[in-house]
């Protein structure tokens, strides 16, 4: 036997097997395809067999991952001729825009493991590792650990009635919502207006309790509003529970659902791809590229040029009469921000402070290209609170919107508190962001932070992030408790483990913003 084994190389395999082993099993990230086509001739070299379109064995491999990509055979063929184009014909970059997409709404590989984190008014709630962690202060339940705990200065983990691996969460005010991989959602917090969806209301649920009414229908996404609750089963179908005042459930009433019913207009339109959720809104884009919007009309959100509620879903024709695929969008308090397939930005909805970009604070009525970044390639869009921050393929993230609490992330607030146009943040030049959480940027590697826990006026523990050292954008002098400084992913950990201990400053022994922390 051992006569008959001898050693080859990569370059003895046929092409046509080399291409099978670049195109089947796990799926190759486009950075993966660059580091082979810089190894060998075979990964490089035409040869001459390829198609015109391919310029070598790897570019040929990109193109076939980009021709079975889900977001991309959705896609009508003038989008992904625009797409091709805007990658300037290269398979290799057309890939990595569409991994960016789908990368920037799952999971962010860290080296603390795989992550998720999302915020409510007063606490915090991180996915590590397919376990959930909640901090901050709550009386209704929505920090999960029981209605003995109403505050956690430390990331403590939540018990669910049996073990759960948790790939998804959602939290607003007074609630929060948890996708299993299961497909399940669990649910807890204030159910008053019946937002959990449980017909309880009587008391608070303390604990994570799965929502029976979606038991056997696996979802892959929740959202949720102020008082409502929306969920995206694995078959692109959209149910919704809690308040209707303004017709936010989808139903073409303002009656309440205690448990989550289906949007069947919805059902009739194709198969939704995703789902944001405004204070009392919801968006929702389906896998042609349309984007259906009900609820609330004020501040223009629902992008059909008029404040009016719509109790039912309905195309924003914009969009639709110019042909454009939108891949994703994202629901502020007062404003929207989309991505199209073609790596184009476009807001619409309230202008004061500049965060729709356009260099006023003029409402816009109905969805605006935003010209200024027509030469990049966005991945992500986020809308907070009278902030917008967009993220492209190469990595940089341009913010743009009010400066408050210096939640944009540039230094100089002393010159304006609002950026009217994109602008790069430059503290992040030298990473590449992977994906965005509102005021949250999840990075390979972290920059340096201050996170400072203080006591607000209603006595409660607050944790607030900085990048300088600076408590003069709070509103009051607070009750300063303990401060850390150092990696932010560093300090996380320490809050998740028993007994962890952070390195604590006072203000005057605290390093200055003009430090080089990389």
């Amino acid at each position: 036997m051992a006569d008959r084994i001898r050693s080859f190389s990569i370059d003895d395999l046929p092409s046509h097997l080399i291409l099978e082993i670049l195109t089947s099993g796990k799926q190759l990230s486009a950075v993966d395809l660059v580091s082979l086509e810089l190894t060998s001739r075979t990964f490089w070299g035409s040869l001459g067999v390829y198609p015109t379109k391919c310029r070598s064995l790897v570019d040929l491999a990109a193109c076939q991952l980009c021709t079975t990509h889900g977001i991309y055979t959705g896609m009508s063929c003038s989008s992904q001729r625009d797409v091709f184009e805007r990658c300037d014909g290269n398979w290799k970059r057309v890939l990595r825009f569409l991994q960016s997409v789908e990368q920037s709404s799952d999971m962010v590989r860290t080296s603390a493991g795989n992550m998720q984190i999302t915020t409510g008014r007063y606490h915090t709630l991180l996915i590590r590792n397919s376990s959930v962690y909640s901090c901050g202060s709550s009386l209704c339940g929505v920090l999960g650990h029981g209605p003995e705990t109403t505050q956690c200065v430390a990331f403590t983990r939540i018990n669910f009635p049996s073990p759960a691996n948790v790939i998804q969460v959602s939290a607003s005010q007074n609630h929060a919502a948890f996708v299993l991989q299961s497909g399940e959602v669990f649910t807890c917090g204030d159910n008053s207006s019946f937002c959990c969806g449980h017909k309880d209301t009587s008391r608070p649920i303390f604990r994570p309790r799965l929502v029976e009414a979606m038991k056997g229908i696996p979802c892959k996404q929740v959202a949720a509003g102020l008082n409502f609750t929306v969920f995206l089963t694995r078959q692109g179908h959209v149910y919704t529970c809690g308040t209707n005042t303004h017709g936010q459930l989808g139903h073409g009433d303002t009656q309440d659902r205690p448990t989550p019913k289906i949007v069947h207009l919805l059902e009739r339109v194709g198969s939704v791809v995703q789902i944001a959720a405004g204070p009392c809104y919801v968006l929702t884009v389906t896998d042609n590229g349309v984007v259906y919007s009900f609820g609330s009309g004020s501040n223009f959100c629902l992008g059909h040029g008029e404040q009016q509620n719509e109790f039912h879903p309905r195309a924003i024709q914009t969009f639709k009469r110019k042909g454009i695929h939108v891949l994703r969008v994202s629901a502020g308090d007062e404003h929207v921000v989309a991505v199209d397939s073609s790596g184009y930005v476009y807001t619409w909805g309230k202008g004061y402070c500049g965060e729709l970009g356009h260099g006023d604070e003029i409402d816009k009525t109905l969805p605006e290209h935003l010209i200024s970044l027509k030469s990049q390639l966005a991945v992500q869009v986020c809308a907070r609170k009278r902030k917008t921050f967009v993220l492209v393929d190469g990595g940089a993230v341009y913010g743009f919107g009010w400066m408050g609490f210096g939640s944009l992330g540039f230094p100089d607030r002393s010159i304006s508190d609002k950026i009217m146009r994109p602008r790069i943040l430059d503290c992040l030049r030298s990473h590449r962001v992977s994906q965005m959480k509102c005021n949250e940027l999840h990075l390979p590697l972290w920059r340096y932070f201050y996170v400072i826990r203080i006591k607000n006026a209603s006595n409660m523990s607050m944790f607030l992030f900085f990048q300088t050292m600076n408590c003069r954008c709070l509103n009051e002098e607070p009750e300063i408790l303990s401060i850390w400084h150092g990696n932010v992913m560093d300090v996380l950990c320490k809050f998740m483990t028993p007994g962890g201990r952070s390195r604590i400053l006072s203000p005057s022994r605290a390093p200055s913003m003009t430090q080089n922390f990389t």
